[in-house]
């Protein structure tokens, strides 16, 4: 790698040790992935948040780190609200350990946002070089606003964080970006709520790995498009895809696909996946709801009472700015709750069967939350929470 007379000076140790330290973790990957250069990024969203995954072991490095960050940084969800844990039924010993995380992060000077979805929290433009760690997060920035991020684990998000850049391989290069595989849907028109997008990506995720996909027969909004790339993310390992026609790439990469592999899909074998069981609690938002989802789920809600718990997630960020919404949605017995999700914290693991409508944790609650899952559009998700007959938006 070619390092620049500043990157030497900080691997050299003259702006102490633990820039030393995540300049060496820099240059390693680099190095492994061929990188020719470091290069400036302008966000950064670091995983390892939750005390649920990092434990002991990952606390103590944290606290062991003395910088601070380069460029605006957040963080993963966490295990819990932060300020309603105890409601979650979050227990004392593991929320001093998830404040205890919360306050290593915070000496770095990351802002203490915990969220899925960086992409509602601050301007994120076509072409920026992030680092960001959350799958669903580099799925979105990548693929729906044309931003560049590899997927990083988070050390090295950490890392790039405060040394404020980042390898130059990968997703950072153009020639990377290119489709690999293309994914044609039929029935694609059917495919009305996120919950659809999310069962496409899960089924698409398993067929095509890591590879780059071009979907053909979907015309996918934004919500659709989150729920899309999460759940191939988590099925799979897809940090870009392309829709043609809708996503900004696509005008750039989808003209020249001769020769490449053609995956045909048909909405039943997407709709045969979402079967019916009993569930004990549903649980909405993974990733954490946008604005529009919060709207939607209340005004579905309007005029029900929950009969079994729903739990519905977000930003602390996109909570503060719609709280008409928040208490709207919370009128029916329904509980928001910020800063965490139904994946990293342990309020979720005592139910045996969740209903989501994400594809993303169809993928994760059961390795992650020990129970069995059900998959449903978010009205079926809100009809079974109230114990009501479906009805259309």
């Amino acid at each position: 790698m070619i390092l620049s007379p500043d990157d030497c000076a900080i691997l050299a140790g003259e702006e102490g040790e633990t820039r030393a330290r995540m300049m060496e973790i820099l240059v390693a990957l680099g190095k492994v992935y061929g990188a020719e250069r470091l290069i400036p990024i302008a966000s950064a969203q670091v995983s390892g948040a939750s005390y649920k995954t990092i434990g002991r072991w990952g606390l103590d490095w944290l606290m062991h780190l003395d910088a601070n960050v380069s460029v605006p940084t957040v963080l993963n969800p966490v295990g819990m609200d932060r300020s309603r844990w105890r409601e979650m039924g979050i227990s004392p010993e593991f929320a001093e350990k998830q404040e205890a995380v919360l306050a290593a992060y915070r000496r770095l000077g990351v802002i203490m946002e915990c969220t899925c979805t960086p992409y509602y929290l601050y301007v994120t433009r076509y072409g920026d070089h992030l680092a960001w760690s959350e799958s669903s997060a580099v799925a979105y920035a990548n693929s729906v606003i044309g931003a560049r991020t590899n997927r990083e684990g988070g050390p090295g998000a950490l890392a790039a964080a405060i040394i404020g850049k980042t390898p130059e391989y990968g997703l950072h290069l153009v020639g990377a970006r290119v489709p690999q595989v293309v994914v044609r849907v039929e029935g694609g028109t059917l495919m009305d709520d996120p919950a659809h997008l999310g069962a496409l990506g899960y089924h698409a995720g398993k067929l095509i790995g890591s590879r780059i996909p071009l979907f053909e027969g979907i015309r996918p909004g934004r919500d659709h498009l989150k729920a899309l790339g999460a759940a191939m993310a988590a099925s799979g390992a897809v940090a870009l895809f392309h829709v043609r026609g809708i996503t900004p790439e696509a005008r750039i990469f989808s003209y020249n696909t001769e020769g490449l592999e053609v995956i045909p899909v048909e909405f039943e074998e997407i709709s045969a996946s979402m079967k019916k069981v009993p569930v004990d609690a549903v649980a909405l938002g993974c990733p954490q709801c946008s604005p529009g989802e919060l709207s939607r789920i209340a005004d579905l809600l309007e005029g029900r009472t929950v009969r079994i718990p729903l739990f519905v997630f977000t930003s602390h960020d996109v909570a503060r700015r719609h709280p008409d919404v928040v208490a709207a949605i919370e009128a029916s017995g329904a509980r928001v709750y910020a800063d965490t999700c139904m994946v990293v914290s342990p309020a979720m693991e005592r139910f045996g069967t969740l209903m989501v409508n994400s594809g993303k944790a169809f993928a994760y609650v059961p390795g992650m939350c020990g129970a069995a899952v059900r998959l449903g559009t978010t009205e079926e998700c809100i009809a079974t929470a109230t114990k009501s007959p479906a009805m259309s938006p």
